[in-house]
């Protein structure tokens, strides 16, 4: 990874895995922005290529803790770096930094107040550390007049960053007011020294205060970080004697784990110690009766110390009327020292209405839902789930009677509580939790369940019980006497072709379909493989239980509304099971038609899905069995699979069929293969298992070139169509923006256009989305926010990055803009 060093990734992972303990604290619950150098960093001569990155793959790790962040295009998913395992997955995959925001995520995923402010003091040409380090100096005596103590970080690059910890009271843009003023006072009273004009004519010789790393939309490299410099240096935090020091350097790993090991960490001020509750634009400290003396990011502060996320809580209860608890000092870290493992406990409320309380440990205090119809029996109906409040870790032994006019009155008790495993946790979004209870509880021993956010307010949740197939524990039944429930009010949400039944769609079963990716003859080693035809339509996993059949779309819909005669139960076996397949409509030829299949993809109403079936029948195509009875299959090689399948399907006389493996060498299926005019031909290796996610064990051979581009703009038409849409404006991402690949004005039916002008309309946006486009496609164009995915056909891609001749296929209601990748050069 630094050549120069000769520091390998082995070097890497072992100097996480060291500093875990420090570095968490200090990128807790912080959505991270990576850069990566995937083959390292390279020399001087020949420097290695680095990536930022801020939204996820679809490869991570579903144990990997994160949260979705709103910007102004796009929704991206950061991790969070809670805990030492996915610190590990972060050096595996060569994200030697870690950037975070001055701010945290709670758990409902909403970005609280900062709780810390810094300083990036950056040494211009001619000045070095030692000038960093006086500015520094300068700068605290400014911030201890206001009652904040900072603590210095050398950047492990230039210069040091200042960091000093908040109350968490006011907001990014007023602590960016007051960096922004404390820097033009240091420059006011040492102009000789300090600058704070991002200007590089201004710097030389002087140190920049930057105070811009304030603004909620900016990150800092985390403290303990590595940096991806020719050397491997580390942001690394030191005490304010160390920077009086004639000899302060820049430290590299090896010393920060030196001084790790001997228990040095003066950034614990910062991320675990006191919060000092002072006001930098008054200078008051915060009052003693504030009850704000400070929190640990890892757990509430022991005594009577308050954890900014527990203020719901407080403020909600008297604690000389009620007997609730509001510390942890009962699960503190050395009492539960024994008990690394999270725990959760469900309550029995008998409040105004009974109900269960579900309470997961995470980060130190319980995330809370409240259950109107209690916890779920059967993975026959969602129930509710309303988030409420964090609560204390020791209301994990809480049970008692809340008195009357007390909030919550009533009487609690303990359903069950254990511990459980985390597989998937989004803040606000979705959890996928393994729950192991106690003996007598309530659980009736391991259940795996999946809470899932509806987009329909702050709060409103389904909770579903999941098999435990996907989970370590294997597959499991119901306990005795459990029955299907009657849908309860709120889980209406969840009917087929919902917002919310789209969000509860995929994860609940715990399946995601395996992509393929674009090749050629010439990628086919010497292996076995397996060939199928490509079939030109919309995937969909078909997930079955004893009542009914689902399906589900690549992008997690539930489209089974749109599909009746596919979901038929008589059509399928009895058991419980999960298919993978295609849904395609054939034309007039006989071949699938994707523009045929158009004139079902968009329709849900009963009415106009029977009035569709006649003139656009669809079929099903299988090809890959994932669960059987309850057994997951997909870890068995393809060959094992397809055996399972072929004894698991039956001809029913319904629209289904098994895609038929051809048997012939590859050349001549692809010959065959064209002279038919199909798409192409998949070849999968046979010894592959099922992955969710792209793989080079699934292989697409096409013959026609057909891209995925996202609408970003369109052109007024002439003539007929001059009140409809004479072309579009096609991209394909490209970090936050997209990279401009053509028009397409040809493939639309009269009906598309008539649809595409109001859908257009409804998206209109003032600037373009684009990085760049030509003056003379962009003079009259109508720009729209980058959302909508369609697929066109074309000629070759031009030298300078153009679709040559691009015709319109139709729209991918199955794909998201994040899907949408270049498929061939």
């Amino acid at each position: 990874m630094y050549p120069e060093t000769g520091t390998t990734k082995g070097d890497v992972l072992a100097y996480y895995a060291a500093v875990a303990p420090v570095l968490i604290p200090a990128a807790a619950n912080r959505p991270a922005t990576r850069k990566r150098w995937v083959h390292g960093v390279g020399t001087a001569e020949a420097p290695g290529e680095m990536f930022f990155q801020k939204n996820l793959d679809d490869s991570t790790p579903g144990w990997v803790p994160r949260a979705s962040i709103a910007h102004k295009e796009r929704t991206n998913q950061y991790p969070l770096v809670n805990d030492a395992a996915t610190l590990a997955w972060l050096a595996q995959i060569g994200a030697l930094e870690i950037h975070v925001p001055q701010w945290r995520v709670d758990s409902h995923g909403n970005a609280t107040p900062p709780d810390r402010l810094v300083l990036d003091l950056d040494p211009g040409e001619g000045a070095g550390l030692a000038e960093c380090a006086e500015v520094a100096r300068l700068a605290r005596a400014i911030l201890q007049d206001v009652g904040l103590d900072p603590v210095p970080v050398t950047s492990g690059s230039k210069g040091i960053h200042l960091y000093a910890a908040l109350d968490g009271t006011q907001s990014s843009d007023q602590i960016s007011d007051f960096a922004h003023e404390l820097a033009r006072a240091l420059e006011a009273d040492h102009p000789e020294l300090a600058v704070s004009d991002m200007k590089k004519t201004l710097r030389a010789g002087k140190v920049l205060v930057d105070w811009s790393q304030n603004n909620a939309a900016k990150t800092t490299i985390v403290p303990y970080s590595l940096r991806g410099r020719l050397k491997p240096m580390v942001a690394a935090p030191r005490t304010w004697r160390e920077l009086s020091s004639a000899s302060l350097h820049q430290l590299d790993y090896r010393e920060v784990m030196t001084r790790v090991k001997a228990g040095k960490d003066p950034f614990a001020a910062i991320s675990g110690g006191a919060r000092h509750g002072g006001h930098p634009e008054t200078g008051a400290a915060g009052s003693a009766s504030s009850g704000r003396e400070g929190h640990d990011v890892g757990g509430e502060g022991q005594g009577g110390d308050e954890d900014p996320r527990l203020e719901r809580y407080h403020s909600k209860r008297d604690a000389a009327a009620t007997p609730e608890p509001f510390t942890a000092e009962r699960h503190s870290s050395a009492a539960d020292a024994g008990t690394p493992r999270e725990k959760f406990v469900i309550q029995e409320h008998h409040a105004r209405r009974l109900h269960h309380d579900f309470r997961l440990e995470r980060d130190g205090v319980l995330v809370s839902w409240a259950l109107p119809r209690g916890v779920p029996t059967s993975g026959s109906q969602n129930h509710l789930a309303v988030q409420t409040e964090d609560h204390p870790m020791d209301y994990a032994d809480f049970e008692g009677t809340i008195p009357k006019g007390q909030y919550g009155a009533g009487t609690v008790s303990i359903w069950d509580r254990g511990y459980y495993e985390c597989e998937k946790w989004i803040a606000g979004k979705e959890v996928i939790a393994t729950l192991t209870g106690g003996e007598g509880g309530g659980l009736g021993g391991t259940r795996r369940f999946a809470l899932i956010h509806t987009g329909q307010g702050n709060d409103q949740w389904l909770i579903h019980l999941m098999d435990l197939q996907g989970s370590k524990h294997g597959h499991t039944t119901p306990p005795p006497g459990d029955s299907a429930e009657t849908e309860e009010p709120g889980a209406a949400a969840a009917s087929a072709g919902s917002p919310a039944a789209a969000a509860v769609a995929t994860p609940a079963p715990g399946f995601t379909p395996m992509l393929a990716s674009p090749g050629t003859l010439a990628d086919l080693p010497d292996k076995d493989w397996q060939f199928e035809l490509k079939w030109d339509g919309v995937r969909a996993l078909i997930m079955a239980d004893a009542t009914k059949i689902r399906l589900i779309s690549r992008n997690g819909k539930d489209v089974s509304a749109t599909y009746p005669e596919l979901t038929d139960r008589a059509c399928w076996p009895e058991q419980d099971f999960v298919a993978d397949g295609e849904i395609i409509a054939p034309g007039l030829s006989g071949m699938p038609d994707f523009g045929h299949l158009q004139g079902r993809m968009k329709l849900t109403r009963p009415d106009d899905v029977a009035k569709a079936r006649a003139s656009i029948p669809v079929r099903l195509m299988l090809f890959d069995l994932l669960s059987d009875g309850g057994e997951d299959l997909r870890r068995l090689p393809l060959r094992a699979r397809r055996a399972r399948l072929e004894a698991f399907f039956r001809p029913s006389g319904c629209p289904v069929e098994l895609s038929g493996v051809i048997d012939d060498e590859a050349q001549y299926i692809l010959e065959s293969v064209r002279e038919l005019g199909m798409e192409g031909v998949m070849a999968k290796r046979t010894d592959g298992r099922y992955v969710g996610q792209r793989s080079q064990s699934w292989l697409k051979l096409k013959f026609e070139r057909t891209q995925e581009v996202v609408v970003g703009g369109w052109r007024t038409g002439k003539g007929e169509r001059e009140q409809s849409v004479g072309s579009l404006l096609v991209g394909i991402p490209d970090g936050s923006r997209l990279r401009y690949v053509g028009r397409v004005g040809t493939g639309f039916s009269s009906r598309e256009l008539k649809e595409l002008r109001q859908q257009l309309d409804a998206l209109g946006r003032k600037t373009s989305p684009f990085k760049e486009v030509p003056a003379e496609d962009a003079s009259d164009a109508h720009w729209v926010s980058a959302r909508l995915v369609g697929e066109v056909s074309y000629g070759e891609w031009t030298g300078s990055g153009k679709l040559r001749h691009p015709v319109w296929r139709g729209w991918r209601l199955d794909k998201t803009p994040a899907d949408v990748v270049v498929e061939q050069g």
